[in-house]
C-alpha cells in the first residue's frame, strides 16, 4: 500500500439536482462594448441536457450555461472576497451539502441550475463563484491561492471537487475552487495532469508550486513527491498514470471529513507504525471534534472479508508491541491488574496522543462503490469475523448483575459508507456511523460511534448498584442471625449484642435483652434482699427463743 502521496485525489460523480428551468436560452458573451448572441442550448439541473445526466459532447467541467455566468464588466466590485483566512488549516466554515459522492457541478436550490466553469472568452480570475442574489463578484484571492497550494502540496493529487469539499464546503459548489487552480494554471503553478473517466480534471503542482507549497507548509508536515511532467519520444505530455479508484476514494473521504469539521487539511497523514509493517490508509487527528486520532481504512468493496480482519488482527498485535526499555515485570503486573494502565508499557502511545476513550486507537472502515446490498453485506460479515478484536470482555471478578464490558485491550472499529456521508445533509458531521459490536444496528454521529456508554462509566454505576445489593444481603442476614430475648422475644441491640460476642464467659443472663436483663438484676436483688432480710428475722426469733429458755431454766426473776 502507497504512501499518502501515492493515495491522493477524487474519482468524479454526476452532478444532482432535480430541478427543470425551461427548455432553451440564449447564450450572451460580451467583449467590452460588443455584444454577440450564440447558438441556443439546452439548459437543466444537470447539464446542457437534462434527459442525459453527466458531461455532454462538446462539454467539460470548465463550461457553464452563460444564463449563470455574470458579465464581470458590467458588474460593481464594491463588496470584497469571502474568505476564512490564510492558512489551511482553519476550520471549514460548515459540512458540505453535495448529493453525490464527486458532483463536478452540484444543484443549486436557488433557481434550479447547475454550477461550473464559467466559458472560456473571459479572464480566469476575472471573477470567483458569484452569487446570483446579489450584485457581488469576486476573485481568486490570495488566500484562496494559498490554500489550494497547501493542500495540493499534502495531497499531491486531487480533482476540484475534492479541494472544494476539503477548503470551502461553505460554498455551494465547486466552480470558486476551479477558478482559483485555473488562476494557478496560468501562473505556472499547476497543472492537469490527466482528466478521469468522469471527465474531471485531476490536478497537481508543478515545479514552482511544489516549491511554494513547501514554504507554505509547515516544517513537521510531510510534503508530497512532485509529479514531474515527462515526454515521449514525440516530445508530446505523457499523462498521468497510477491514479485508480481506491486513491480517489481515499481522497475523497480525507476531504468529506474535513469538510465536516475533522480536522484541517494539516491534520492527516500516511503512518507506517515504528517497527512493525502496518499501513494506513489514512490517519486522522482531530482533537477540537473530541477524535485525537483515527485510523482509517478506505476500500471499494473489492478485498475479501478475510483481508479485512487480518488488517485488524495486524492492528491489535501492533497495539500490544512493548515501548522499548520496557520493565517487563511492571507490564505483567499492571496488565494482570487490567484497565489502562498497561498502555504505558505500550508503543503505540508514545507515537498517538490518549484516544479520550477505552481502548486503544480507533479504526474506521470507509465502504464505497458496488451497490448499497454488497456494502451492508461486507459490513455485516466484518462484524461476524472480527467480533473478537472489537468486542471487548467482561470484567473480571465482577459482581452478579454487572454487565458493562471492558474495552480497554480492544480496538474500536466504526464503519461508514462514502454514498451515506454525501447524501446526508450534515456530511461527516451526522448521524453516519456505526461502531461493530454493538447490538443495535444503529447509525449515530462520530463522537456517539467512539463513545462507550456500556464500559467503564456503566461499570461505575453497576459497581456502585452491585456493592449496594451485597450491603443489603449481608444486613439481611446478619438481622436473621441477630438473637432474640428468651424473655420478651425482643431482639438484640447491636451493643446488646456486641457485648455478649466480645464476653469470655456466658451466664444466664446472656438470653436477656438490655430492658429485660435489667428487670433480672433487680429481681435477683430484691430476692437476696428478701432473703436476707428473712435470715435476720429468723436470727432475732432464735434469740429470743433461747432467752426465753434460759429463764425458765433458773426460774422466776427477782
Amino acid at each position: 500500500m502507497a504512501s499518502i502521496t501515492d493515495k491522493t485525489a477524487g474519482q468524479g460523480g454526476q452532478p444532482g439536482g432535480s430541478g427543470r428551468p425551461s427548455a432553451g436560452s440564449v447564450r450572451q458573451r460580451t467583449r467590452g462594448p460588443f455584444r454577440r448572441w450564440l447558438r441556443l442550448v439546452r439548459t437543466s439541473a444537470c447539464g446542457p441536457d437534462a434527459h442525459c445526466p453527466g458531461q455532454q459532447a462538446g462539454g467539460t467541467e470548465d463550461t457553464v450555461p452563460a444564463d449563470f455566468t455574470p458579465d464581470p464588466a458590467h458588474e460593481p466590485h464594491e463588496i470584497p472576497e469571502q474568505t476564512s483566512g490564510d492558512d489551511v488549516d482553519q476550520a471549514p466554515p460548515a459540512p458540505s451539502t453535495g448529493p453525490s459522492i464527486a458532483p463536478s457541478t452540484t444543484f443549486s436550490p436557488d433557481k434550479g441550475v447547475c454550477a461550473g466553469q464559467p466559458w472560456q472568452n473571459r479572464a480566469p480570475d476575472a471573477f470567483d463563484n458569484p452569487s446570483r442574489s446579489s450584485k457581488q463578484t469576486w476573485k481568486p484571492t490570495h488566500a484562496r491561492r494559498k490554500e489550494v497550494l497547501k493542500a495540493l502540496g499534502i495531497f499531491q493529487r486531487a480533482t476540484a471537487e475534492h479541494l472544494w469539499r476539503m477548503l470551502r464546503p461553505g460554498d455551494s459548489h465547486d466552480r470558486c475552487t476551479r477558478d482559483t487552480l485555473n488562476a494557478l494554471k496560468e501562473q505556472g503553478k499547476v497543472r492537469v495532469e490527466m482528466r478521469l473517466e468522469s471527465k474531471h480534471q485531476l490536478w497537481v503542482l508543478t515545479e514552482r508550486g511544489h516549491k511554494e507549497a513547501k514554504q507554505l507548509l509547515p516544517g513537521n508536515v510531510r510534503v508530497s513527491v512532485l509529479r514531474k511532467l515527462e515526454f515521449d519520444d514525440d516530445g508530446e505530455p505523457v499523462t498521468g498514470e497510477g491514479f485508480d479508484e481506491h486513491a480517489a476514494a481515499v481522497t475523497m473521504t480525507a476531504a468529506v471529513l474535513t469538510g465536516a469539521g475533522f480536522g484541517t487539511p494539516l491534520s492527516w497523514q500516511t503512518e507506517i507504525p515504528y517497527g512493525y509493517t502496518q499501513y494506513a490508509d489514512l490517519t486522522m487527528r482531530a482533537p477540537d471534534a473530541d477524535v485525537p486520532v483515527m485510523l482509517l481504512e478506505v476500500g471499494r468493496v473489492t478485498e475479501p472479508v478475510d483481508v479485512l480482519v487480518a488488517k485488524v488482527r495486524r492492528y491489535t498485535e501492533w497495539f500490544e508491541l512493548l515501548a522499548p526499555k520496557t520493565d517487563k515485570d511492571h507490564e505483567r503486573a499492571a496488565r494482570s491488574y487490567g484497565g489502562a494502565r498497561v498502555h504505558d508499557f505500550r508503543l503505540w502511545s508514545r507515537i498517538y496522543p490518549a484516544t479520550s476513550h477505552e481502548g486503544y486507537v480507533p479504526v474506521a472502515f470507509v465502504f464505497t462503490g458496488k451497490t448499497k446490498a454488497q456494502r451492508e453485506s461486507r459490513i455485516r460479515r466484518l462484524e461476524e469475523a472480527a467480533r473478537r478484536y472489537f468486542a471487548g470482555e467482561p470484567y473480571s471478578g465482577r459482581a452478579s448483575g454487572i454487565t458493562a464490558v471492558d474495552y480497554h485491550q480492544a480496538v474500536p472499529v466504526v464503519v461508514t459508507e462514502l454514498e451515506r456521508i454525501t447524501a446526508d445533509p450534515d456530511g461527516a458531521a451526522g448521524k453516519v456511523w456505526r461502531r461493530l459490536g454493538r447490538d443495535e444496528d444503529e447509525w449515530q454521529t462520530l463522537r456517539e460511534a467512539l463513545d462507550n456508554p456500556d464500559g467503564d462509566r456503566l461499570y461505575t454505576v453497576q459497581r456502585k448498584e452491585a456493592h449496594r445489593r451485597k450491603e443489603e444481603r449481608e444486613a439481611a442476614q446478619r438481622e436473621a442471625q441477630r438473637p432474640v430475648c428468651t424473655r420478651c422475644g425482643a431482639k438484640f441491640t447491636d451493643d446488646r449484642w456486641q457485648l455478649i460476642r466480645q464476653s469470655s464467659w456466658h451466664s444466664e443472663g446472656d438470653e436477656l435483652c438490655d430492658p429485660c436483663l435489667d428487670e433480672h438484676h433487680e429481681q435477683v436483688r430484691a430476692e437476696k434482699t428478701a432473703r436476707l432480710q428473712a435470715q435476720e428475722a429468723a436470727a432475732r426469733e432464735a434469740a429470743e427463743a433461747e432467752a426465753k429458755k434460759n429463764r425458765g431454766l433458773f426460774g422466776r426473776r427477782r
